[in-house]
């Protein structure tokens, strides 16, 4: 890691509106701590990051920043206000950093980051610039039409489901938020849009995103294994 310079920084994403959940719920309680403490917890006992930004939506900003004093969350330099859409909160969240030169960027609903995920992802991104955490797709994937007709079966060797975190160098994906305006579900379309190479890298089927009530039912047996 010694091609990574100190100054790393972390944009943890909760400011969803979590209307498949029904309630908040990034401070869901997940085996006695709230959902969001799980990732943040790692990052702050990551001994590669030097500062986070967490990004939430305007009901749950008090609560933020007084979970942030409970927990001794020092690198947090803020707690903002997210945006209309995902990434818009990105966007907002990376303006907290102060002088990065990579930046990790996390889902806050997927509790189970590892220091393992946040490492390899630095590492990948040191061939592009670019490299997201992803796995394999278990299932055969079809293509329709609207009208719901397969179009064709996808070969599912070159499938991956694409996760967090996603890592980039800071300037790539600063300028990729401020050129492209297109809607995207996750930070490295943006980056692809601007002809940059991506990397995958393995990422963990634990590796769960909390939308749902079953998510977090699978969550809570997850954190017991």
């Amino acid at each position: 890691m010694s091609e990574i310079s100190s100054q790393v920084g972390a944009v943890i994403v909760g400011a969803g509106s979590s209307r498949r959940m029904g309630v908040g719920k990034v401070f869901l309680p997940l085996a006695s701590k709230p959902l969001l403490a799980w990732s943040v917890d790692v990052c702050q006992n990551c001994e590669l990051l030097d500062q986070m930004v967490i990004v939430l939506n305007e009901s749950n900003l008090d609560s933020g920043r007084k979970l942030v004093a409970e927990r001794g969350w020092s690198k947090v330099v803020k707690v903002c206000l997210g945006g209309k859409r995902r990434q818009d909160s990105v966007k907002k969240g990376l303006k907290g950093l102060r002088s990065c030169e990579w930046v990790v960027i996390h889902d806050g609903a997927r509790p189970f980051l590892t220091l393992d995920l946040i490492r390899a992802g630095l590492e990948a991104a040191l061939e592009t610039g670019a490299a997201v955490a992803a796995v394999p797709a278990k299932d055969t994937i079809k293509l329709t039409d609207d009208d719901g007709m397969v179009r064709e079966t996808l070969h599912r060797q070159r499938l991956w489901t694409v996760q967090t975190p996603q890592v980039f160098r800071f300037d790539i994906i600063t300028r990729a938020y401020e050129q492209i305006a297109d809607e995207v579900t996750d930070d490295a379309t943006l980056v692809e849009r601007l002809g940059y190479r991506v990397k995958l890298y393995m990422g963990s089927y634990s590796n769960i995103k909390v939308t749902t009530p079953e998510d977090l039912a699978l969550a809570e047996v997850i954190s017991k294994g």
